[in-house]
């Protein structure tokens, strides 16, 4: 099972371009599956996060409150500004900027963990900083969203918050119930997780490319102009903001892969339930979702 487990998740960014490829281009392989699908499957990779999560992770938040109070700063800055900007340079239409944006104020990826251990990161740092956005974005991620995107669209915050909470903080409690009543059980599936996730992670993508792909073809070129630029500034500036700082080498490496992942798969799954009205919002977290599991994997390297 292990063997099985590392091959995936070794190889999950060709597994996310091949799915992406294949729905992008037979689109009817994933259109089977209705866009309601994507909420589950991240409620599944936010239980698998609560299952391996541990009073350990918790402690090192109040034990380093300086790093993980710098990647969260840097988090919720960085990568929201960074949107916002390139939406004015590229001068995105407004449904394609309202989708950079969501993905932008979106909290760290769920694929940012693993890429920090192969890249020889500091691995709990990088945990850290993920559980910590991750249970900031119910409030932080709403406000960011209406405070760059409030002027184009209509922004329900409180909807969004509720969202969030569902699809993502009802999950990771769950999984850390089940850590704590049944331990065993819980240690049985851990090796999987990560497999398992990978593959939820795939599967979301070609969910939403498939449902959008005749947009793609339209508005693909710029759309990954932007997204590549936005996560690899991401990535660049996370590891430049360490390196100023003087940390070490795996703090900087943590540090760049948290700012630059985005988990685009909620991005995609906010702009499915609350921005119905600009389909076009789906898009760029679909296309971050293929990119920066390519770009991270090949930054692991």
């Amino acid at each position: 099972m292990k063997t099985i487990s590392d091959f995936i998740v070794r190889w999950m960014g060709l597994l996310v371009l091949a799915v992406a490829a294949l729905s992008l281009f037979v689109p009817s392989s994933f259109l089977w599956l209705e866009t309601s699908v994507i909420n589950p499957l991240l409620g599944i990779i936010m239980f698998g996060m609560g299952l391996t999560l541990s009073p350990h992770d918790f402690k090192i938040v109040l034990s380093r409150p300086k790093d993980i109070l710098l990647g969260c700063l840097a988090q919720f800055t960085v990568m929201p500004l960074l949107a916002w900007l390139l939406t004015w340079v590229f001068s995105l239409p407004k449904e394609l900027a309202l989708g950079v944006i969501l993905v932008g104020c979106c909290p760290g990826g769920t694929a940012s963990n693993v890429i920090t251990y192969l890249a020889k990161g500091d691995l709990a740092l990088s945990v850290g900083m993920t559980a910590t956005s991750t249970l900031l974005a119910p409030v932080l991620t709403p406000l960011l969203v209406l405070l760059l995107a409030g002027t184009m669209v209509d922004v329900d915050t409180v909807g969004m918050l509720k969202s969030i909470v569902y699809v993502v903080i009802a999950p990771i409690i769950v999984g850390l119930l089940c850590q704590r009543f049944s331990p065993q059980k819980t240690k049985s599936v851990v090796p999987a997780l990560p497999a398992l996730s990978a593959l939820a992670i795939a599967m979301v993508v070609g969910i939403v490319v498939s449902h959008n792909a005749e947009r793609l073809m339209t508005a693909g070129f710029v759309v990954i102009a932007v997204v590549m630029a936005h996560n690899l500034l991401g990535l660049g500036i996370g590891f430049l903001l360490g390196r100023i700082l003087r940390l070490p080498r795996a703090k900087s490496v943590a540090l760049s892969i948290e700012v630059g992942m985005q988990n685009s798969g909620l991005a995609s799954s906010l702009a499915v339930l609350h921005f119905a009205a600009y389909p076009l919002a789906t898009i760029p977290g679909a296309v971050f979702s293929v990119w920066h599991n390519i770009s991270g994997a090949l930054a692991a390297k």
